[in-house]
């Protein structure tokens, strides 16, 4: 596979990530504040699938020299963080792989 084309999968598998990031923020005062608790059942365990799958992706794209090891590390703790994963997109994904 291309490099370019591993970044259009790491770009769409981060929106994802930052998706179910929000949504899993949305349940948790439903399980919290209102013991719901189905819904954060769902969400984080989706969350949990996609946010491996992340560190995965994201770790071949380094250890196969795709990224530097610095964007590695910025692009992980940016999937700590919310709305981190659209940042990365917006700053460093979109601009140099929709082409």
């Amino acid at each position: 596979m291309s490099k370019i084309k591993r970044f259009k999968e790491f770009r769409i598998i981060a929106i994802i990530e930052g998706v179910s990031y929000l949504a899993f923020g949305i349940t948790m005062p439903l399980k919290y504040m209102y013991e719901i608790t189905e819904p954060n059942y769902v969400i984080g365990m989706l969350h949990g699938l996609v946010f491996l799958l992340y560190c995965l992706w994201l770790l071949v794209l380094t250890l196969k020299k795709y990224c530097t090891i610095q964007k590695g590390i910025l692009f992980f703790i940016a999937s700590l963080v919310p709305f981190g994963t659209f940042f990365i997109d917006y700053r460093y994904l979109k601009p140099e792989f929709s082409k």
